[in-house]
């Protein structure tokens, strides 16, 4: 059939590529219809034709039907987030336009699209989604996305799309490294440095045979959906080669202050936040000698830019302005103080592509700023789950999987949350922390949700190290924790606590998935497996670090317990030492954790021998043992199908046994537990019999897999369950 449910895998030289494109086929027929075409709509007189065309397009609802990369056959491509499948056949175009421009010509429906970016760093990498969302959003064709990434943006975005699973979108990356050499010697005063001037290199970097792209900035949000822009290249004459919106600011007038000395432009000059770029053309004429030789030939005179590539793509067009095709203004509305973008649409409704091109960005001047403002918040927070929709009729790896469950099994819901993939968006902040070759250190690792971010700042004062943090949030939350995150000098302030996203979907907390994402990332040796209700002793992670060599953890099994205590009180004086601990036991402002609800959790910690201990104690696992350890970083993961309340880390102990671990009581470490109230997930476990049966099931589940894993030893854990 035409769209195919398997997953393929779409390979590209020099760029590696993720995801799954059904129905997409090259063929050479397709090639030679799109020249004809093009010549054809060349040789019309586009400004006096147009009412004939507007009228022509209203009659017959089919102008422009050629494919640009294929020929894909008529299949009906779904509706947008916010239309139904009864008005699929509506295409943006033909919703009411006040530009009373002409309907642009029409993309096929199954035609794919390519879009660039140029992405570095952390914030460029939270900053792209939010593009990409609002572009997912009104679209209705397959898309490709080339992200041209340094290391950081490369490793957040491939999981971000993998885990993201969008049907009918690729993703291909390209080293930003490799491609330096070829503009590193031109000298750049705009802040977004040598990245600034990656899009001049896009010719050599993208695929040899891609014929056509549109390039965006990070900071464009789309109110449109893009195949309107895509089918803009057929509008081309078979000279133009570039498609760019006119500057809406006086920059390149040379009038802003006294002695300004901006590059050569045509009039105003162009805006590069906005490209499309016919490459096949640009190929042919030699695009890579002819802005090399540009910019050459103008740094002699004015020696560095100052808007990084769009300069040099100006002093381009000023040389040869039959190669550029101007954009109406609509398709990037520049929202930078002093521009003209007021007078780019007559109402807002009009506008197609928002380019917040101010280091102000939200605060920037502009009539109808609250109305842009709200629409890119909008896409901030809106929940890019609900973007997972099909394009019509090609289903999803993850409708096969569902089809596969019982759906009158009792415990269905806990079944369906294992399959469920749930998007990941790591290093959501800014993180530094480089490897030091120091063969001890420990990342404490922790997950936790909305009600629990006042523990941040705290586990900060309390842990100098290293932190891997797991947050289950919905997008609104996420952007909630940001704002947080950057009003908090003690937060911002550390660039060594990774923040990993996990989003929110299904009923329960799929608590050991956030743990393993927060595990998976830790950089360091050896992890301490916390949980972030807990405060560590100050000075515990220069302990532990002496404790690893102390116990030869690097050539043993050894998982090292933190002894946990509790408080009842919100207010504490927190303990400086041992001593002071146990002092706060005897007068009853402290306890062991959870010894009057759940003393078997810690019990074989033994904490009457633990207070005279001055050396590391082994002991022996016991059933619903669940002490915080520090272990070597390659320990078993947790095990996903305990979600909410119940087993989840119970489960994991009982691996390290499993796999041989010694357990090891450290003596002079501690941690405290503060008090918060109960989560939703533990008052469905005392309230729902459903729940507590379903648990046990996945208990017993869990106990096979540990025999079939571990044979005969795997035995004790099933008899340990039938004496409690």
């Amino acid at each position: 059939g035409l769209c195919s449910d398997k997953v393929r895998f779409w390979k590209i030289k020099d760029g590696r590529s993720l995801l799954l494109p059904p129905c997409l086929v090259e063929t050479p027929e397709a090639h030679v219809l799109e020249r004809a075409v093009l010549e054809s709509r060349v040789r019309e007189v586009e400004e006096e034709n147009r009412q004939i065309r507007l009228q022509l397009s209203q009659a017959q609802g089919t102008a422009g039907q050629a494919a640009d990369v294929g020929n894909y056959g008529n299949a009906v491509w779904g509706a947008s987030a916010d239309t139904g499948p009864e008005d699929v056949e509506n295409t943006a175009e033909e919703r009411t336009n006040h530009t009373e421009c002409p309907r642009s010509p029409m993309v096929q429906k199954c035609e794919l699209i390519h879009v660039a970016c140029v992405c570095a760093g952390h914030n460029a990498s939270r900053d792209v989604v939010t593009l990409v969302k609002s572009i997912l959003f009104h679209r209705r064709n397959p898309l490709h996305f080339h992200f041209i990434t340094d290391a950081v943006a490369n490793q957040i975005l491939s999981l971000l799309f993998q885990s993201w699973m969008v049907p009918s979108v690729q993703v291909s990356f390209y080293d930003a490294d490799e491609l330096k050499s070829e503009v590193s010697w031109i000298p750049n005063k705009h802040y977004s440095g040598i990245y600034g001037l990656m899009k001049l290199t896009l010719t050599k970097a993208l695929p040899s045979d891609l014929t056509k792209v549109i390039v965006l900035d990070t900071d464009i949000t789309f109110a449109t959906d893009i195949a309107e822009l895509w089918a803009i290249f057929k509008k081309f004459t078979d000279k133009q080669v570039i498609g760019l919106v006119e500057n809406q600011s006086d920059w390149y007038l040379g009038n802003l202050w006294k002695n300004h000395k901006p590059w050569p432009a045509l009039g105003r000059g162009f805006n590069t936040g906005v490209i499309l770029l016919y490459l096949e053309r640009l190929r042919r004429i030699g695009w890579e000698q002819m802005w090399r030789l540009t910019a050459e030939r103008e740094l002699m005179s004015m020696l560095s830019t100052s808007l990084a590539d769009q300069d040099i793509f100006n002093a381009f067009i000023k040389q040869n302005p039959v190669l550029v095709h101007q954009l109406p203004c609509f398709w990037n509305v520049q929202l930078s103080d002093h521009t003209r973008s007021e007078q780019c649409y007559t109402e807002v409704s009009d506008l197609k592509v928002i380019h917040w091109n101010s280091p102000k960005k939200l605060r920037v001047k502009n009539k109808h700023v609250e109305f842009f403002r709200n629409l890119y918040l909008t896409f901030l927070e809106y929940d890019g789950n609900l973007l997972r929709r099909e394009l019509f009729g090609c289903p999803t790896q993850l409708q096969g999987a569902l089809e596969e469950l019982d759906e009158d099994d009792q415990c269905y819901d806990f079944r369906r949350e294992r399959i469920t993939v749930h998007r990941v968006h790591l290093y959501f902040l800014q993180y530094e922390y480089t490897l030091t070759g120091d063969e001890t250190d420990i990342t404490l690792v922790a997950q936790l949700s909305m009600d629990r971010l006042q523990m941040l700042e705290a586990i900060c004062k309390h842990w100098e190290g290293p932190i891997s943090l797991a947050l289950y949030m919905s997008d609104a939350e996420a952007q909630q924790f940001l704002r947080y995150a950057q009003a908090s000098e003690v937060l911002k302030n550390r660039k060594n606590v990774g923040y990993h996203i996990v989003y929110k979907e299904g009923q329960f907390y799929p608590v050991n998935l956030v743990r393993n994402v927060a595990l998976r990332n830790a950089n360091t040796p050896y992890v301490f497996l916390a949980d972030v209700d807990f405060l560590p002793m100050y000075g515990l992670y220069d302990y532990l670090r002496k404790s690893v060599v102390q116990l030869d953890m690097a050539h043993a099994k050894k998982a090292l317990v933190v002894p946990a205590f509790e408080t009842l009180r919100y207010r504490l004086s927190f303990p400086k030492s041992k001593a002071e601990l146990l002092s706060m036991l005897d007068m009853g402002t402290l306890y062991t954790f959870r010894y009057h609800v759940w003393t078997k959790g810690h019990a074989p910690t033994n904490y009457a021998k633990w207070r005279t201990a001055t050396t590391p104690y082994k002991v022996e696992w016991e059933a619903d043992f669940e002490p915080y350890v520090v272990v070597r970083r390659d320990c078993p993961e947790y095990d996903q199908r305990f979600v909410g309340f119940g087993w989840n880390k119970v489960s994991h102990i009982m691996e390290l046994d499993a796999q041989e671990y010694d357990l090891m009581i450290l003596p002079n470490a501690f941690m405290v537990h503060m008090p918060h109230a109960p989560s939703f997930d533990i008052s469905k476990f005392r309230s729902s019999p459903g729940y507590r049966y379903c648990l046990q099931t996945l208990k017993d589940e869990f106990h096979q897999d540990l025999s079939r894993k571990y044979g005969a030893a795997a035995l004790k854990y099933l008899t340990a369950q039938r004496n409690i």
